[in-house]
């Protein structure tokens, strides 16, 4: 609806390959979630609201519930990204303002380093990719060694799966004594920088972040952007602080494990949301399926639920 504004719901079922009805379903879910609306343009057409905003009211309704829906809470995170990313590639490819497209890690990092040269204020970034290498942890000493030397403040936001990897940890313990802050969560939605609140650098494909990025600088998109990493923020943990374990004995890696698991998610794409490897993915679900004393992930899932581990 974001390209095609015009099309109705004939014409978005003909370009979706799918019923009508189907289509109405989608938008009466789009409708209850604030992200269209009846046209004051045109009677009896539905607008598509920007990503910009929509991304503030979906926001906003779930951290009001942040506790009991953080599982839900993850999820509509990404999906923002996504949403976000998706937007900026139609506004790019429309020849619309505050875009710019990088292709390739080289690229990539030379902008960033451009960018971290000029930032004045404060810097924000999720790093999702879990465990880093040698290499790039060497390469992203000096960048932030002068960012931090500037009394420029850092924030980041690492994956719990950090926390088993020493290389990582001791990195994350040398920015720290610098004045970073560093702060784990158990999923993060994409890869992301923000500098000084006006330029976000955010990955293209969550599934491969090297290989393209936008710079965004469109008031609306960096204010939501900003509001999510405040969320992200406010319920992550401090590296010095041990993982908390719920009244289940369940770490909130555990916990995004099982609730990726009774969704019917690969180990493979299990490994990738919480950044550890595919073995520790098959680990960690053979461990929950155990507990649980099921015979498999669909009985894992229903005993889980039943057992109040997670919500329906």
């Amino acid at each position: 609806m974001l390209a095609r504004p015009n099309d109705g719901v004939s014409e978005l079922a003909g370009r979706l390959s799918c019923e009508a009805d189907d289509v109405r379903a989608a938008l009466d879910e789009l409708s209850e979630l604030a992200l269209i609306r009846p046209s004051q343009q045109q009677d009896g057409h539905l607008h598509a609201v920007s990503p910009d905003i929509g991304m503030e009211i979906l926001l906003s309704r779930q951290q009001a519930g942040l506790i009991a829906q953080q599982q839900r809470l993850e999820e509509s995170r990404a999906a923002a990204a996504r949403l976000i990313a998706d937007h900026a590639s139609l506004r790019s490819e429309a020849g619309g303002t505050g875009v710019e497209q990088i292709v390739g890690i080289d690229n990539i990092r030379d902008r960033i380093a451009v960018l971290c040269r000029t930032v004045c204020r404060e810097i924000m970034t999720f790093a999702p990719d879990g465990a880093q290498t040698a290499e790039n942890l060497e390469s992203a000493r000096p960048q932030d060694a002068a960012v931090l030397a500037r009394g420029v403040r850092l924030r980041i936001v690492y994956l719990d799966s950090l926390r088993n990897n020493q290389p990582t940890v001791d990195y994350a313990d040398w920015i720290v004594q610098r004045g970073a802050e560093v702060r784990t969560v158990a999923t993060l939605p994409n890869r992301m920088i923000i500098m000084d609140h006006s330029t976000v650098v955010i990955a293209v494909s969550s599934d491969n972040t090297a290989a393209g990025a936008v710079v965004l600088t469109g008031e609306g998109t960096v204010t939501a952007l900003c509001a999510l990493f405040e969320s992200v923020w406010a319920s992550a943990r401090p590296l010095s602080d041990a993982v908390p374990i719920n009244a289940h004995g369940l770490s909130p890696q555990e916990q995004s494990a099982l609730a990726l698991l009774a969704e019917g998610h690969t180990d493979e794409a299990i490994a990738k949301r919480l950044g550890v490897s595919p073995r520790t993915s098959r680990r960690l679900a053979a461990t929950l399926i155990e507990r649980l004393g099921a015979r498999s992930r669909f009985e894992a899932g229903v005993r889980a639920v039943r057992q109040g581990w997670l919500e329906h």
